[in-house]
């Protein structure tokens, strides 16, 4: 696939152009790849409340009755509960790895085994999540492009 970016004057529309041949699995994960990048949520602390793009969220945990949205260096809270996150951004880029987090699967660097069937997802922040050993093998046919090996 060839990849061509050209520069364009600012009062000129920004736009992502695809032509392809069909519409398979790869033109639509990069479409709704370049979509999530516009979407945002709202967050918020002591002082503000503002829209993050997902993009910048590493992950989302539940800690005592409140989500928060951890970014890579600073921490808000959401107003959402986990499962409406997960309903809302799970088809996106974002996967559920425990009964607590979601995480944004564009942030991890590496995955490693742990113990008892469990992974630890190394994020480029340098923060690690565990996935818990009920969500691997959503994780593996996530990551393979929802293909099965049936």
């Amino acid at each position: 696939m060839k990849v061509e970016i050209q520069r364009i004057n600012r009062e000129k529309e920004e736009q992502v152009l695809i032509r392809c041949y069909e519409i398979n699995q790869e033109v639509s994960e990069i479409a709704r790849f370049v979509k999530s990048r516009q979407e945002g949520i709202e967050v918020y602390n002591e002082e503000s409340v503002r829209i993050v793009p997902l993009f910048d969220i590493y992950y989302v945990e539940a800690v005592d009755n409140h989500v928060f949205a951890y970014l890579k260096n600073q921490v808000y809270e959401v107003k959402l509960r986990l499962y409406e996150i997960e309903q809302l951004y799970g088809e996106k880029q974002f996967f559920r790895c425990s009964k607590t987090t979601i995480v944004n699967l564009m942030k991890i660097q590496a995955l490693k085994p742990a113990l008892n069937g469990r992974f630890t997802a190394m994020l480029t922040n340098g923060e690690s999540v565990i996935i818990s050993r009920k969500f691997v093998p959503d994780l593996k046919v996530k990551l393979q492009g929802g293909q099965t090996n049936e």
